[in-house]
């Protein structure tokens, strides 16, 4: 009857067989697979102890690249993130067709977002724009899962929101985003 009832009520409830599946595809598109990066992140987290996730959130935190100076005069209202308890400032910078992501987080103040930026960074910078939007809605619960830091998950999905706005930005091609194309 499980399996029968699941089917039937997928079909007369979409909305809450997306919500189980952790994806809101368009109507009619399947869903994208997920980016092997994307995948490397998620089995590497799901795989290790309390202990080996604070150790390696310790480890990335020192690998946040600082903000290039090019940012610094941008009015930071369109970058902030408000939904977190910590300042963040997250930019946004297309190049040769790849998305890269830079970061204004104080690391010392905040290790544990300047880690989950870091690691998220790593799997989508310099990929193009739909590597970024396939991040899967469970991306911060799956890596933060048995860390007891569940009141930093509003901030994080925040984040996550603020860097997928970004690349449907870049994707339908707005000119706000900071272009930089490399020499030949």
């Amino acid at each position: 009857m499980g399996d029968r009832y699941r089917k039937r009520s997928a079909a007369a409830h979409p909305a809450r067989a997306e919500k189980r599946t952790g994806y809101f595809p368009r109507m009619g598109h399947p869903a994208p697979p997920l980016p092997d990066a994307i995948q490397k992140v998620l089995a590497r987290f799901r795989a290790m102890g309390r202990e080996e996730k604070m150790q390696a959130l310790v480890s990335y935190a020192k690998r946040l690249e600082p903000l290039p100076e090019r940012f610094a005069t941008l009015d930071r209202a369109r970058f902030t993130v408000p939904e977190c308890m910590t300042r963040v400032d997250l930019f946004p910078e297309l190049r040769d067709g790849g998305l890269h992501f830079y970061a204004d987080v104080d690391v010392r103040q905040s290790p544990t977002i300047a880690a989950f930026l870091a690691i998220t960074f790593s799997a989508v910078n310099g990929q193009p724009p739909q590597v970024t939007l396939a991040i899967p809605d469970d991306f911060v619960s799956t890596m933060m899962a048995g860390l007891g830091l569940s009141a930093r998950e509003v901030g994080l999905n925040a984040m996550v929101a603020r860097l997928k706005r970004h690349a449907r930005e870049a994707l339908d091609g707005a000119a706000r985003l900071p272009q930089i194309h490399s020499p030949m």
